[in-house]
């Protein structure tokens, strides 16, 4: 185990952690609500600080990130555990922990070792990501350090829900986020997540205010958060902060505890034409049979700049940022 970042200590012996937005008060002997982080003796400790449940070799697409560091691998971990509880979880068997659970899965690897299996197979990046890197702030923020020394970027796949000190501790070593944005309203939020909207607005914009690159993601499930009202208002906040944000609209399937119906590929192209609409520059469908989707279109000329297909690049015409057709700015770390 090893001894939590961000946290102080109360009376009583009960802890209060400061890493995401719940700011857990804990009394000893017991987890946060992400279950891996306990108070022991009014200290806090991480409990997978060494305990990957996954690792592997991704095209940085797969997070998905299109306008960073495009057609590189990123050598992907993730531990146990999420600070939300998302009923229908994509990788509900890593993240959704529980109180009956009596003992937390992983193998042990030290932040010199992942860095050094990202060196050997020619990655350009690290992602933690698969389950919430909040909850394992200080194995992410520990390898980031070791990894930026070794000329390696840092992205987090993210549901936004990370404090202020948090993201001021990440400044300098993060280079790149995908952030979930699940839905635009609180009611979603608590219902649907157990968490709030507005914290994880807020960290979209000061993330972005910080130079770190962003990208947003939304899961469209039907009925939920779907409505072409809660689309235009994603979008207007979006543009808000900055057109040059590119906003990966995926499909939803079933799965963990959800029986809803799959997300309809017309529903996700409807979704960004109204992203475009609104004046997005970059505007993406995701987890659906398309030909144009998940291309990259210059914003001037119209033309089809980077051409992708199952996570990988057939073309890339931007040189130095530019289009190579008519010298367009385009947006990213390329």
């Amino acid at each position: 185990m090893k001894e939590c970042y961000l946290y102080s200590k109360l009376e009583n012996l009960k802890t209060k952690c400061n890493l995401c937005n719940h700011k857990c008060v804990i009394a000893n002997g017991k987890t946060g609500k992400c279950f891996v982080r306990k108070n022991i003796d009014g200290s806090l400790y991480s409990l997978v600080y060494d305990k990957l449940v996954a690792e592997h070799i991704d095209p940085i697409e797969k997070k998905p990130l299109f306008h960073f560091l495009p057609g590189s691998y990123s050598y992907s971990i993730a531990t146990a555990g999420c600070n939300f509880r998302c009923f229908f979880c994509q990788n509900y068997e890593i993240s959704q922990l529980s109180l009956e659970d009596h003992q937390i899965p992983g193998y042990l690897s030290t932040p010199e070792e992942i860095v050094a299996r990202a060196l050997k197979n020619n990655c350009k990046s690290i992602s933690y990501t698969y389950t919430e890197p909040t909850v394992y702030f200080e194995l992410a923020y520990d390898t980031s350090i070791l990894a930026k020394r070794n000329g390696l970027r840092n992205v987090f796949v993210t549901n936004g829900y990370m404090t202020t000190e948090a993201i001021d501790m990440l400044k300098g070593y993060l280079d790149a986020a995908n952030i979930d944005l699940k839905g635009f309203s609180e009611e979603f939020y608590r219902k649907y997540t157990g968490a709030k909207l507005k914290p994880v607005l807020e960290n979209i914009s000061y993330m972005r205010s910080l130079g770190i690159w962003i990208e947003v993601t939304t899961l469209l499930i039907p009925g939920l958060n779907d409505s072409e009202e809660e689309l235009v208002n994603i979008a207007q906040f979006l543009k808000g902060v900055s057109i040059e944000i590119p906003w990966h609209i995926s499909a939803y399937f079933p799965n963990y505890k959800s029986t809803i119906p799959p997300t309809s590929p017309a529903k996700v192209l409807k979704a960004v034409n109204i992203g475009k609409k609104i004046g997005l520059k970059y505007v993406y469908g995701g987890n659906i049979y398309s030909s144009d989707a998940e291309n990259t279109k210059c914003p001037k000329c119209g033309e089809n700049i980077i051409i992708r297909k199952d996570y990988s690049i057939f073309r890339n015409d931007i040189e130095n940022n530019l289009c190579k057709n008519c010298g367009e700015y385009i947006s990213g770390v390329f």
